[in-house]
């Protein structure tokens, strides 16, 4: 970065501290690599911590996961709520778990409607966006009628439609580049994955 750079960018700063803009803003983590929902729960603790009202709504993962993240999270007083039947690819019935998203949609429009959270994560919500459970023209279309503008929503999974990426504030994509379970044949362990 040159002097010039720098300065400009001084500027630039000093000028948004400036105009103390705020927004509910919406954040998606996507991409193949791990920590999309770790970051989301990194946010919805941070969030809890400065005395906000914060829920989680998983899409994949059933109500009765206990998986550490949720238990520390619940205990730390952020609801968490799973809407799913497990994974996905190993489902027996793709109808049964279709059906478990869209209810879980229709929560999660309830939870926004009734300005229950200042902190919203849809976790794992792309999936049913990205096998057509749910349309992405009518899932942004409702939210940009409906998303109160304090309200921040963090949408995470893999496989982010496109036109979710657009309407998104944040975007960052997680890239696998080594894995312990593919590169030494280590499985998932309790702590660090689940």
């Amino acid at each position: 970065m040159t002097q010039r750079d720098h300065v400009e960018s001084e500027a630039y700063r000093q000028e948004v501290r400036k105009a103390k803009r705020r927004k509910g803003l919406v954040i998606v983590n996507t991409g193949n690599g791990k920590g999309k929902t770790t970051a989301a729960f990194g946010v919805a603790f941070r969030a809890r911590g400065r005395g906000m009202a914060v829920g989680i709504l998983q899409f994949i993962k059933p109500g009765t996961a206990r998986f550490g993240e949720i238990r520390a999270a619940r205990d730390a007083g952020i609801h968490v709520e799973g809407s799913g039947d497990g994974w996905t690819w190993k489902s027996k019935d793709l109808d049964e778990s279709a059906a478990l998203a869209v209810a879980g949609w229709e929560r999660a429009r309830e939870y926004i409607a009734e300005r229950r959270f200042d902190v919203l994560v849809l976790d794992e919500f792309t999936y049913p966006l990205h096998y057509g459970w749910l349309d992405t023209a009518e899932v942004i279309a409702w939210l940009r009628e409906h998303k109160p503008a304090d309200m921040h929503l963090i949408i995470t999974g893999r496989y982010a439609p496109e036109a979710l990426i657009d309407y998104a504030d944040l975007v960052t994509e997680m890239t696998v580049v080594k894995h312990p379970f593919n590169d030494q044949g280590i499985r998932a362990q309790p702590g660090i994955e689940f």
